[in-house]
């Protein structure tokens, strides 16, 4: 599904070096690491955002950073999603038009049995901007769903949320993933979500290396 081979990228300073990593159907993957490692950026990397100063990054076996920008916006609206740490949601929209933005333009439907589970079907008629943040947050997870796409990246997609909510946006991300056969990646900085995930990665020392050490 995912690979990213010998990454390295740098601002003011180097953020990371060599790194790679695999990510197959249905797995699901955390990052973590202290503020300022690299975490979003390499986040973007792998999105499709940023290209690496060096490296590669194969999506379905496609080097994502040397195809043609049409192509590219087709894997963008077709196979990825993104959930970013600010919602991006339009203001002057209810919350269900925010979604149905989504169905329209990736050709699918909103599905009203994820909105439940996402506990925040009572809402959906509201404008986004009556929303507390938290249910802005599920609206916001709720419309990448909604296109349907093969791998999902997240950054920090329960900032918002209290502990109980947030495992349980865990829960029907991971579901999602096993039902469509889709990958998650998820950034975050709380060690108990990261616990939830099948791979725990860290960005440690310029390096990405597993929690339990190996390379």
């Amino acid at each position: 599904m995912l690979k990213a081979v010998n990454l390295t990228h740098s601002f003011d300073y180097l953020l990371f070096k060599d790194v790679n990593i695999e990510i197959n159907p249905t797995e699901k993957v955390a990052i973590v690491g202290t503020s300022g490692s690299g975490k979003s950026t390499l986040l973007h990397i792998l999105s499709t955002f940023l290209k690496p100063q060096s490296g590669e990054v194969y999506l379905n076996s496609k080097n994502i950073y040397d195809i043609s920008q049409k192509e590219l916006i087709e894997i963008r609206k077709k196979d990825i999603g993104i959930i970013f740490q600010f919602h991006y949601l339009f203001n002057t929209f209810t919350a269900l038009e925010n979604l149905q933005a989504s169905a329209i333009l990736s050709g699918e439907e909103v599905d009203f049995a994820l909105l439940e589970r996402l506990n925040i079907k009572d809402v959906i008629n509201q404008n986004i901007q009556t929303l507390s943040g938290g249910q802005q947050q599920r609206v916001s997870i709720a419309r990448v769903l909604t296109k349907k796409p093969k791998i999902i990246f997240a950054d920090e997609p329960t900032g918002n949320l209290d502990k109980q909510n947030a495992y349980e946006v865990i829960d029907v991300l991971k579901e999602y993933c096993d039902e469509h056969l889709a990958s998650l990646i998820t950034v975050t900085h709380d060690m108990d979500i990261a616990g939830k995930f099948e791979r725990v990665y860290e960005l440690k020392n310029n390096r990405l290396v597993l929690a339990n050490g190996d390379s």
